[in-house]
Protein backbone atom coordinates (compact mmCIF):
# COMPACT_ATOMS: atom_id res chain seq x y z
CA UNK A 1 0.00 0.00 0.00
CA UNK A 2 1.22 3.03 -0.94
CA UNK A 3 1.42 5.78 1.85
CA UNK A 4 -0.97 8.76 2.25
CA UNK A 5 0.00 11.72 0.22
CA UNK A 6 -0.02 13.97 3.52
CA UNK A 7 0.21 11.97 6.77
CA UNK A 8 -0.92 13.62 9.91
CA UNK A 9 1.48 12.97 13.37
CA UNK A 10 0.34 10.21 15.59
CA UNK A 11 -1.71 11.08 18.20
CA UNK A 12 0.52 10.83 21.71
CA UNK A 13 -1.28 8.68 24.25
CA UNK A 14 -3.83 9.53 26.14
CA UNK A 15 -4.56 12.10 23.88
CA UNK A 16 -8.16 12.05 21.91
CA UNK A 17 -8.42 10.48 18.11
CA UNK A 18 -8.07 12.38 15.24
CA UNK A 19 -11.60 12.48 13.39
CA UNK A 20 -10.33 11.24 10.22
CA UNK A 21 -10.29 13.33 7.29
CA UNK A 22 -13.23 12.31 4.41
CA UNK A 23 -11.08 14.12 1.81
CA UNK A 24 -7.63 12.32 2.79
CA UNK A 25 -9.22 8.98 2.89
CA UNK A 26 -10.55 9.56 -0.67
CA UNK A 27 -7.58 10.35 -2.02
CA UNK A 28 -5.89 7.57 -0.48
CA UNK A 29 -8.48 5.01 -1.84
CA UNK A 30 -7.85 6.68 -5.20
CA UNK A 31 -4.06 6.16 -5.33
CA UNK A 32 -4.82 2.31 -4.07
CA UNK A 33 -6.21 1.89 -7.18
CA UNK A 34 -4.13 3.53 -9.06
CA UNK A 35 -1.76 1.52 -7.95
CA UNK A 36 -3.87 -1.94 -8.70
CA UNK A 37 -4.34 -1.13 -12.40
CA UNK A 38 -1.16 1.40 -13.38
CA UNK A 39 1.53 -0.01 -10.78
CA UNK A 40 3.38 1.61 -8.06
CA UNK A 41 5.60 4.19 -9.57
CA UNK A 42 2.27 5.61 -11.84
CA UNK A 43 -0.04 6.14 -9.02
CA UNK A 44 2.82 7.82 -7.40
CA UNK A 45 3.62 9.95 -10.36
CA UNK A 46 -0.20 10.38 -10.81
CA UNK A 47 -0.73 11.64 -7.32
CA UNK A 48 1.85 14.24 -7.47
CA UNK A 49 -0.02 15.32 -10.30
CA UNK A 50 -3.12 15.57 -8.37
CA UNK A 51 -0.58 17.66 -5.84
CA UNK A 52 0.13 19.69 -8.56
CA UNK A 53 -3.31 20.59 -9.72
CA UNK A 54 -4.29 21.60 -5.91
CA UNK A 55 -1.57 23.41 -6.24
CA UNK A 56 -3.09 25.42 -9.25
CA UNK A 57 -6.19 25.91 -7.76
CA UNK A 58 -5.19 27.46 -4.70
CA UNK A 59 -2.42 29.87 -6.83
CA UNK A 60 -5.13 30.63 -9.03
CA UNK A 61 -8.36 31.52 -6.29
CA UNK A 62 -8.28 35.29 -5.31
CA UNK A 63 -8.23 36.06 -1.75
CA UNK A 64 -11.56 37.40 -1.32
CA UNK A 65 -13.04 34.04 -2.93
CA UNK A 66 -10.56 32.14 -0.17
CA UNK A 67 -12.20 34.70 2.62
CA UNK A 68 -15.92 34.50 1.34
CA UNK A 69 -15.35 30.30 1.51
CA UNK A 70 -13.89 30.30 5.03
CA UNK A 71 -16.73 32.97 5.68
CA UNK A 72 -19.50 30.65 4.15
CA UNK A 73 -17.60 27.35 6.34
CA UNK A 74 -18.23 29.11 9.81
CA UNK A 75 -21.94 30.15 8.90
CA UNK A 76 -22.42 27.08 7.89
CA UNK A 77 -21.07 25.18 11.17
CA UNK A 78 -22.93 27.45 13.13
CA UNK A 79 -26.10 26.35 11.80
CA UNK A 80 -25.44 22.70 12.38
CA UNK A 81 -24.41 23.44 16.03
CA UNK A 82 -28.35 25.35 16.23
CA UNK A 83 -29.64 22.15 14.68
CA UNK A 84 -27.93 19.52 15.47
CA UNK A 85 -26.98 18.24 12.44
CA UNK A 86 -23.58 17.01 10.82
CA UNK A 87 -21.13 19.17 9.59
CA UNK A 88 -20.34 17.00 6.93
CA UNK A 89 -23.69 15.93 5.55
CA UNK A 90 -25.49 17.90 2.95
CA UNK A 91 -28.93 16.09 2.72
CA UNK A 92 -31.66 18.12 0.37
CA UNK A 93 -33.14 18.40 3.87
CA UNK A 94 -30.41 20.33 5.66
CA UNK A 95 -29.44 22.24 2.60
CA UNK A 96 -32.93 23.39 2.39
CA UNK A 97 -33.46 24.03 5.91
CA UNK A 98 -29.90 26.12 5.91
CA UNK A 99 -31.30 28.44 3.77
CA UNK A 100 -34.27 28.91 5.99
CA UNK A 101 -31.98 29.13 8.68
CA UNK A 102 -29.97 32.09 7.29
CA UNK A 103 -33.16 34.02 5.91
CA UNK A 104 -35.05 33.55 9.41
CA UNK A 105 -31.55 34.13 11.63
CA UNK A 106 -28.46 33.31 10.31
CA UNK A 107 -26.32 36.19 11.44
CA UNK A 108 -24.52 36.69 14.61
CA UNK A 109 -27.09 39.02 15.78
CA UNK A 110 -29.71 37.12 15.22
CA UNK A 111 -31.27 38.81 11.95
CA UNK A 112 -31.47 36.63 9.06
CA UNK A 113 -29.47 37.85 5.93
CA UNK A 114 -30.11 39.55 2.85
CA UNK A 115 -31.27 36.76 -0.01
CA UNK A 116 -28.06 37.56 -1.89
CA UNK A 117 -25.89 37.18 0.86
CA UNK A 118 -27.56 33.65 1.83
CA UNK A 119 -27.21 32.43 -2.18
CA UNK A 120 -23.21 33.37 -1.49
CA UNK A 121 -23.07 31.30 1.76
CA UNK A 122 -24.56 28.22 0.43
CA UNK A 123 -22.32 28.47 -2.65
CA UNK A 124 -19.53 28.70 -0.17
CA UNK A 125 -21.03 25.83 1.65
CA UNK A 126 -21.14 23.75 -1.08
CA UNK A 127 -17.55 24.43 -2.18
CA UNK A 128 -16.36 23.68 1.40
CA UNK A 129 -18.27 20.33 1.28
CA UNK A 130 -16.62 19.27 -1.49
CA UNK A 131 -13.29 20.07 -0.56
CA UNK A 132 -13.94 17.95 2.33
CA UNK A 133 -14.63 14.83 0.52
CA UNK A 134 -18.28 15.47 1.20
CA UNK A 135 -20.44 14.72 -2.60
CA UNK A 136 -22.70 17.62 -2.88
CA UNK A 137 -25.68 16.21 -5.03
CA UNK A 138 -26.95 18.57 -7.69
CA UNK A 139 -30.70 17.81 -7.60
CA UNK A 140 -30.43 18.49 -3.30
CA UNK A 141 -27.98 21.56 -3.66
CA UNK A 142 -30.98 22.67 -7.04
CA UNK A 143 -33.82 21.82 -4.06
CA UNK A 144 -32.01 24.77 -1.92
CA UNK A 145 -31.95 27.56 -4.76
CA UNK A 146 -35.09 26.78 -5.27
CA UNK A 147 -36.17 27.23 -1.95
CA UNK A 148 -34.14 30.37 -1.59
CA UNK A 149 -35.98 32.01 -4.03
CA UNK A 150 -39.10 30.84 -3.36
CA UNK A 151 -38.32 32.49 0.56
CA UNK A 152 -36.70 35.88 -1.25
CA UNK A 153 -40.76 36.09 -3.01
CA UNK A 154 -42.35 35.59 0.23
CA UNK A 155 -39.76 38.17 1.43
CA UNK A 156 -40.82 40.92 -0.99
CA UNK A 157 -44.56 40.06 -0.50
CA UNK A 158 -43.90 40.70 3.26
CA UNK A 159 -42.68 44.37 2.33
CA UNK A 160 -39.50 43.14 3.29
CA UNK A 161 -36.18 44.27 1.15
CA UNK A 162 -32.92 43.37 2.91
CA UNK A 163 -29.73 44.29 1.83
CA UNK A 164 -28.00 47.84 0.55
CA UNK A 165 -29.89 47.30 -2.82
CA UNK A 166 -27.36 48.00 -5.82
CA UNK A 167 -24.66 50.97 -5.34
CA UNK A 168 -25.82 54.42 -6.56
CA UNK A 169 -24.22 54.89 -9.90
CA UNK A 170 -21.46 57.79 -10.67
CA UNK A 171 -22.76 60.17 -13.40
CA UNK A 172 -21.22 62.97 -15.25
CA UNK A 173 -23.01 65.91 -13.16
CA UNK A 174 -21.26 64.43 -10.14
CA UNK A 175 -18.25 63.77 -11.68
CA UNK A 176 -18.10 67.48 -11.92
CA UNK A 177 -19.27 68.04 -8.32
CA UNK A 178 -16.43 66.28 -6.87
CA UNK A 179 -13.68 67.44 -8.85
CA UNK A 180 -14.65 70.98 -7.78
CA UNK A 181 -14.94 69.98 -4.26
CA UNK A 182 -11.51 68.94 -3.86
CA UNK A 183 -9.56 71.05 -2.22
CA UNK A 184 -6.20 72.41 -3.89
CA UNK A 185 -4.00 70.02 -1.86
CA UNK A 186 -2.23 66.75 -2.38
CA UNK A 187 -5.28 64.62 -1.31
CA UNK A 188 -7.20 66.44 -3.22
CA UNK A 189 -5.62 66.35 -6.48
CA UNK A 190 -4.94 62.09 -5.33
CA UNK A 191 -8.70 62.20 -4.62
CA UNK A 192 -9.46 63.69 -8.06
CA UNK A 193 -7.21 61.40 -9.79
CA UNK A 194 -8.60 58.13 -7.80
CA UNK A 195 -12.36 58.97 -8.76
CA UNK A 196 -11.82 60.35 -12.33
CA UNK A 197 -9.54 57.68 -13.44
CA UNK A 198 -11.37 54.76 -12.07
CA UNK A 199 -14.82 56.15 -13.86
CA UNK A 200 -12.78 55.64 -16.81
CA UNK A 201 -12.28 51.61 -16.23
CA UNK A 202 -14.69 51.15 -14.08
CA UNK A 203 -12.82 50.05 -11.29
CA UNK A 204 -13.78 47.94 -8.02
CA UNK A 205 -12.15 49.44 -4.67
CA UNK A 206 -9.19 46.37 -5.82
CA UNK A 207 -8.23 47.76 -8.67
CA UNK A 208 -6.77 51.12 -7.77
CA UNK A 209 -5.39 49.80 -4.48
CA UNK A 210 -3.72 47.46 -6.35
CA UNK A 211 -1.91 49.86 -8.61
CA UNK A 212 1.62 50.40 -8.74
CA UNK A 213 2.82 53.51 -10.60
CA UNK A 214 4.65 51.31 -13.62
CA UNK A 215 0.97 50.23 -14.37
CA UNK A 216 -0.30 53.49 -15.47
CA UNK A 217 1.41 54.22 -18.96
CA UNK A 218 1.07 57.91 -20.45
CA UNK A 219 0.45 57.66 -23.98
CA UNK A 220 -0.01 59.99 -26.54
CA UNK A 221 -3.83 59.52 -26.24
CA UNK A 222 -4.28 59.70 -22.72
CA UNK A 223 -3.31 56.92 -20.37
CA UNK A 224 -2.94 52.70 -20.29
CA UNK A 225 -3.83 51.16 -17.52
CA UNK A 226 -2.32 47.76 -16.82
CA UNK A 227 -5.13 46.35 -13.92
CA UNK A 228 -4.04 42.83 -12.86
CA UNK A 229 -6.11 42.19 -9.96
CA UNK A 230 -9.48 41.07 -11.64
CA UNK A 231 -10.95 37.61 -10.79
CA UNK A 232 -11.28 36.48 -14.57
CA UNK A 233 -9.79 36.75 -18.43
CA UNK A 234 -11.65 39.79 -19.48
CA UNK A 235 -10.89 41.80 -16.20
CA UNK A 236 -6.96 41.28 -16.49
CA UNK A 237 -6.39 43.82 -19.21
CA UNK A 238 -4.62 47.14 -20.32
CA UNK A 239 -7.77 49.74 -20.04
CA UNK A 240 -7.27 52.90 -22.58
CA UNK A 241 -8.73 56.20 -20.88
CA UNK A 242 -8.50 59.08 -23.25
CA UNK A 243 -8.08 62.82 -23.25
CA UNK A 244 -11.55 64.32 -22.51
CA UNK A 245 -12.16 67.87 -23.67
CA UNK A 246 -13.91 68.82 -20.42
CA UNK A 247 -10.53 70.00 -18.62
CA UNK A 248 -12.57 70.26 -15.08
CA UNK A 249 -13.25 66.22 -15.25
CA UNK A 250 -10.53 64.71 -17.88
CA UNK A 251 -8.79 61.92 -16.11
CA UNK A 252 -5.61 61.81 -17.58
CA UNK A 253 -4.72 65.67 -16.57
CA UNK A 254 -6.38 65.08 -13.15
CA UNK A 255 -3.76 62.01 -13.09
CA UNK A 256 -0.52 64.04 -14.52
CA UNK A 257 -1.46 66.45 -11.85
CA UNK A 258 -1.60 64.16 -8.72
CA UNK A 259 1.45 62.22 -9.73
CA UNK A 260 3.77 65.58 -10.27
CA UNK A 261 2.48 67.03 -7.13
CA UNK A 262 2.76 63.97 -5.07
CA UNK A 263 6.95 63.50 -6.52
CA UNK A 264 7.80 67.45 -6.22
CA UNK A 265 6.02 67.32 -2.58
CA UNK A 266 7.28 64.10 -1.28
CA UNK A 267 10.50 63.21 -3.51
CA UNK A 268 11.44 61.65 -6.32
CA UNK A 269 11.47 57.99 -4.94
CA UNK A 270 7.47 58.34 -5.42
CA UNK A 271 8.22 58.04 -9.76
CA UNK A 272 9.37 54.55 -9.01
CA UNK A 273 7.58 52.16 -11.22
CA UNK A 274 7.28 50.06 -7.96
CA UNK A 275 5.39 52.28 -5.82
CA UNK A 276 1.68 52.80 -5.23
CA UNK A 277 -0.23 54.64 -7.68
CA UNK A 278 -2.57 55.98 -5.19
CA UNK A 279 -1.01 56.63 -1.70
CA UNK A 280 -2.52 57.12 1.45
CA UNK A 281 -2.39 60.57 2.88
CA UNK A 282 -2.86 61.28 6.21
CA UNK A 283 -4.90 64.84 7.93
CA UNK A 284 -1.06 66.29 8.41
CA UNK A 285 -0.38 65.48 4.84
CA UNK A 286 2.33 62.40 5.62
CA UNK A 287 2.11 59.35 3.17
CA UNK A 288 1.04 56.33 4.55
CA UNK A 289 2.07 53.95 2.21
CA UNK A 290 -0.46 52.40 -0.59
CA UNK A 291 -3.92 53.01 -0.66
CA UNK A 292 -6.05 49.64 0.35
CA UNK A 293 -9.69 48.36 -0.88
CA UNK A 294 -11.58 49.53 2.22
CA UNK A 295 -9.53 52.99 2.01
CA UNK A 296 -10.54 53.32 -1.14
CA UNK A 297 -14.21 52.58 -0.35
CA UNK A 298 -13.93 55.32 2.64
CA UNK A 299 -11.78 57.43 0.46
CA UNK A 300 -15.10 57.10 -2.45
CA UNK A 301 -17.54 57.74 0.13
CA UNK A 302 -16.01 60.53 1.98
CA UNK A 303 -15.22 62.44 -0.98
CA UNK A 304 -18.71 61.80 -2.35
CA UNK A 305 -19.83 63.12 0.77
CA UNK A 306 -18.06 66.44 0.64
CA UNK A 307 -18.99 67.17 -2.67
CA UNK A 308 -23.05 66.84 -1.13
CA UNK A 309 -23.94 64.35 -4.20
CA UNK A 310 -27.85 63.78 -2.90
CA UNK A 311 -26.89 59.78 -2.10
CA UNK A 312 -23.18 59.34 -1.18
CA UNK A 313 -21.17 56.90 -3.65
CA UNK A 314 -19.27 53.51 -2.41
CA UNK A 315 -16.70 51.91 -3.71
CA UNK A 316 -19.01 49.99 -6.62
CA UNK A 317 -20.11 53.44 -8.07
CA UNK A 318 -17.89 54.01 -10.34
CA UNK A 319 -18.57 50.76 -11.78
CA UNK A 320 -21.88 50.72 -12.07
CA UNK A 321 -21.73 54.29 -13.51
CA UNK A 322 -19.60 53.88 -16.45
CA UNK A 323 -21.67 51.01 -17.43
CA UNK A 324 -24.85 53.35 -16.83
CA UNK A 325 -23.44 56.31 -18.58
CA UNK A 326 -21.96 54.52 -21.65
CA UNK A 327 -25.49 52.90 -22.00
CA UNK A 328 -27.64 56.08 -22.11
CA UNK A 329 -25.08 57.69 -24.61
CA UNK A 330 -25.46 54.67 -26.82
CA UNK A 331 -22.59 52.84 -26.51
CA UNK A 332 -22.88 49.05 -27.49
CA UNK A 333 -23.14 46.68 -24.60
CA UNK A 334 -19.45 44.59 -25.89
CA UNK A 335 -17.29 47.50 -25.89
CA UNK A 336 -18.83 48.71 -22.57
CA UNK A 337 -17.94 45.37 -21.61
CA UNK A 338 -14.23 45.57 -23.12
CA UNK A 339 -13.52 48.89 -21.30
CA UNK A 340 -14.60 47.92 -17.25
CA UNK A 341 -13.47 43.92 -17.88
CA UNK A 342 -16.74 42.33 -17.81
CA UNK A 343 -17.46 39.28 -19.95
CA UNK A 344 -19.19 39.66 -22.93
CA UNK A 345 -22.44 38.31 -21.80
CA UNK A 346 -21.79 38.94 -18.26
CA UNK A 347 -25.46 38.59 -16.31
CA UNK A 348 -24.04 41.30 -13.45
CA UNK A 349 -23.83 43.80 -16.74
CA UNK A 350 -26.97 42.68 -18.25
CA UNK A 351 -28.40 43.44 -15.01
CA UNK A 352 -26.99 47.63 -15.14
CA UNK A 353 -27.68 47.89 -18.47
CA UNK A 354 -31.18 46.59 -18.34
CA UNK A 355 -31.93 49.57 -15.36
CA UNK A 356 -30.75 51.87 -18.28
CA UNK A 357 -32.55 50.18 -21.32
CA UNK A 358 -36.12 50.05 -18.87
CA UNK A 359 -36.08 54.25 -19.07
CA UNK A 360 -34.72 54.46 -22.51
CA UNK A 361 -35.96 51.63 -24.26
CA UNK A 362 -39.23 51.63 -22.66
CA UNK A 363 -41.96 50.38 -25.27
CA UNK A 364 -44.57 53.12 -24.58
CA UNK A 365 -41.29 55.55 -25.14
CA UNK A 366 -43.14 58.98 -26.87
CA UNK A 367 -46.24 57.01 -27.74
CA UNK A 368 -48.24 59.04 -25.30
Amino acid sequence: MLEAAAAGDAPTPGSAPVPPDPAAAERQALIERWAQRHGIDAARRLAEAEDLADAVAAEITPGNTVDTYAKSWRVWTRFCTVSKLPEREASRGALVAFVAWMLREGQQNGTGYAPTSADTHLAGTVTGLRQRGVAVSGDDQAAARKALAGLEVKLLQAGERRGRGQAVGADIDGLRTLARACPDTLTGDRDKALTLTGFHYASRSQDPAGLLTGDVALHPRGLVVAVLTGKTKHSVRNAKISYTDDFEICPVRAWTAYRTRLVAEHGEQWADPSTPAFVGIDQWGHITGGMGPDSVTRAIKRISTRAGVPIAWTGHSLRIGLASVARRKGRDGIAIAKQGGWAPHSKVLAGYLEVVDQWEDNALLGVL
